[in-house]
Formats: C-alpha cells, sequence, structure tokens
C-alpha cells in the first residue's frame, strides 16, 4: 500500500459518508451525535493511515468542525501536519445547519516541510490512537473533551515550525516525557473567517490570504480592519505569503483614502487578543497634518509612562519583535513607524484614544467601541457602501 511507504506522508483532503469512530461526541438542540455507537471504525482506521489534513463526512446530517488532532506523538515521533475533520448538514436543511464549507489550500507536495507540519495552537492528541491497538503504545495525553473554540478557514503557509528538543523514534519507552500542553484559545475566535462567530455582513473585500472587514463600532464609517483568513495572532508570525499581501492591502487602501481626501492611520495591538487585527482608521487631511498625528500619539504615551519609540521607517517589525511578545505598533501615511514593546500591562483603547481625541478626530466619546455600534441594518448599509466606493481600486479582481 502506498501510506506503508517512507515516501507517503498522507493527503490533502478525504471525503466519507460516515463519521470515523471516536471522533468526538457533539450535542446540540437535536441530540447527540455519539461517534462511538454511530461512528465507523473502519474510517477511523482509514483516517489514520491516510493523515488527511482536512477530513470531511456528512452522514449524521448535522455540522461540525473538531479541533484540529495531530498525526504524531510528540517527542517520539517526527512531527506530521495536523487534521481537521468537518462534518457538513444536508442541503437545504430546515434548522440551516452549515451545509458548505470554503477554504483554500496549497497541495502539500508544493509545501516546504517546515511550514507543512506547523502545529496550531489548539491542537489536540489523536482521538482515534487511544482508542485503537496504538494505545498501548506509551502513556498518551487524553484528547480533551469537545469545546467551543477557533475554526479555522486554512492554515497556509506559516513561517515558523514548532522546535523539538529530540526526535527520537523509540515509541517503546516506557515512560516518555509529556509534552507541554500549547496554549488554548480562549473562546471562540470573531476573526478566522470559517467560525460561524465571524459577522461575515461586515467583510468587505476578500483576497487570498487577507480580507477586509468594517470595524465592529469604528472610529468612522470607513473605518477598517486588514485580518489574515488563517488564524495569526500578529504580524510578526505571518507567513511571507500573507505579509506580502497585508502590505498590498495597504497601500491599495492609502491610494483609496487620498482619492477622497483622507490620509490612514495603521495600528496594531498584540496584547490581550488572540487574532490579528490591523487596524486603519482614515483622518480627513483637512483635520491635521500627519506629525500632529505623530504628536498626538508622543504626547499622549508619555501621559501614561508608554515609552513609544520611532523606528526606522523601512525597518521590519520582525526584526524588532520575536513571536509571541506582546507590542503596539503605529504606521503613519508617511511611512513613519512608532512602536512600544509591552512588559506588563497596556491601555486596551490606547490606539482609539489617540486617534478620537480633540487633537485628531475631536470625536472623544467614541474612544470605545462598545459605546459606538449601531443595528446589523445600518452596518450592512454601510458595507455595501464601503463595497462599492472601494471596488475601482480592488486589486483581487485582477487575479
Amino acid at each position: 500500500m502506498l501510506c506503508s511507504t517512507p515516501q507517503f506522508k498522507g493527503v490533502d483532503i478525504l471525503l466519507t459518508s460516515p463519521w470515523p469512530k471516536y471522533v468526538g461526541n457533539f450535542g446540540n438542540s437535536s441530540g447527540e451525535v455519539d461517534t462511538k455507537k454511530c461512528g465507523s471504525a473502519l474510517v477511523s482506521s482509514l483516517a489514520t493511515g491516510l493523515k488527511p489534513r482536512y477530513h470531511f463526512a456528512a452522514l449524521e446530517k448535522t455540522y461540525y468542525e473538531r479541533l484540529p488532532y495531530r498525526n504524531h506523538i510528540v517527542l517520539q515521533e517526527n512531527a506530521q501536519h495536523a487534521t481537521r475533520f468537518i462534518a457538513l448538514a444536508n442541503v437545504g436543511n430546515p434548522e440551516k445547519k452549515k451545509y458548505l464549507y470554503a477554504f483554500s489550500i496549497v497541495p502539500m507536495k508544493l509545501m516546504d516541510a517546515a511550514e507543512l507540519v506547523k502545529q496550531p495552537p489548539d491542537v489536540t492528541e489523536n482521538p482515534y490512537r487511544k482508542c485503537g491497538k496504538e494505545a498501548s503504545i506509551g502513556k498518551q495525553v487524553p484528547a480533551p473533551e469537545e469545546e467551543s473554540a477557533c475554526q479555522f478557514f486554512f492554515d497556509l503557509n506559516e513561517r515558523q515550525g514548532r522546535k523539538r528538543t529530540s526526535t527520537g523514534r523509540d515509541s517503546k519507552s516506557p515512560h516518555p516525557k509529556q509534552p507541554r500542553k500549547p496554549p488554548q484559545p480562549l473562546g471562540p475566535c470573531w476573526f478566522c473567517l470559517a467560525s460561524p462567530e465571524v459577522e461575515k455582513h461586515l467583510v468587505v473585500n476578500i483576497g487570498t490570504h487577507c480580507y477586509l472587514a468594517l470595524a465592529k463600532g469604528g472610529l468612522s464609517d470607513d473605518h477598517v480592519l486588514i485580518l489574515p483568513i488563517g488564524h495569526y495572532q500578529s504580524v510578526v508570525e505571518l507567513s511571507a505569503e500573507v505579509v506580502e499581501e497585508v502590505e498590498k492591502y495597504k497601500a491599495t487602501l492609502r491610494k483609496f483614502f487620498k482619492s477622497r481626501g483622507k490620509r490612514c492611520i495603521l495600528f496594531e495591538r498584540n496584547y490581550k487578543s488572540h487574532h490579528l487585527q490591523l487596524q486603519v482608521i482614515p483622518v480627513p487631511l483637512s483635520r491635521c497634518a500627519t506629525d500632529d498625528i505623530k504628536d498626538a500619539f508622543i504626547t499622549q504615551a508619555q501621559e501614561q509612562q508608554i515609552e513609544l519609540l520611532e523606528i526606522p521607517e523601512h525597518s521590519d517589525i520582525k526584526q524588532i519583535a520575536q513571536p509571541g511578545a506582546a507590542y503596539f505598533y503605529v504606521e503613519l501615511d508617511t511611512g513613519e513607524k512608532l512602536f512600544h514593546r509591552i512588559k506588563k500591562s497596556f491601555p486596551l483603547q490606547f490606539g482609539r484614544e489617540v486617534l478620537a481625541s480633540e487633537a485628531i478626530l475631536n470625536i472623544p466619546d467614541k474612544s470605545d467601541w462598545r459605546q459606538c455600534q449601531i443595528s446589523k441594518e445600518e452596518e450592512e448599509t454601510l458595507a455595501r457602501r464601503f463595497r462599492k466606493d472601494f471596488e475601482p481600486f480592488d486589486f483581487t479582481l485582477d487575479d
């Protein structure tokens, strides 16, 4: 069999009708899908052998997206890619459960080995391993119960793989070292594009690796976010392909806002956040000069004892901050950049407070987004308007 050869790495997509046995129980309003009773052990064995990156099934007629799981034993086997199991409901079901799944995937044969085996932050142990014959090999970390967490649109070309301190292959070791559990998301991800929590009516443009969305409770009607489609926590962790598209969006938005008599200010707060949100706020040219905006940030930072430093215009944030480090970063329309390395605490609304201040937009009552929320109908109207206005600048139409 192909899967028994050393060259076999796995498959990109596996489609089955039955769910695999033991993939996980799922409770919903119409009852519970118990995969110990209705799941297929043969499909579980097939998934274990083929190691698909995505496994789709539909027989149980309900939507369910499991947390991704490993295909290797940590510290005992060479790292392999993770698998995502997605079950889809039947088409046109009255409960309106999800029966379509949009995603983009780079074939594994075209991916760098380190990128392919990059483990998602919420990865779990293999649910089939502990229930099959392999359960007797070593001491396994039990798979956690299913819980609400980030659901990923796709996991494309993440730049850095997790370093391994050992590549030992002796799976018969009676006392394997227990791996350190990776940090888990605190709850559902509001920005992974495939997540049910995403308010998709706010999405105004979708590229290959990133998308634009109107900010919830924005400082203005055209306050937007640049967000990666895949789950990245900060700019520092983005792969080269995603960075390239982020820069393309930034340049395009500058042209768009300039045509409307505005300059745009960008900032990122990588602190108490789990998905990169690059805030893009337009400021009318008539309101103030770029130097005024720069001075406002520096002055308010000094007042709050925040060390906001100017960094070289053409410098790369990745040269300054390490993955996982907390920071606040501002980019002005001139290319000037201000950076603060967060060591202890940081005011969550600092960027908004500065831009909402009298010196810039003069809307101090909007410094907290929660005080700026409008109805869904109004949001839909603003989104339609932005899409129409942005269309002449939309570089994705050229692809």
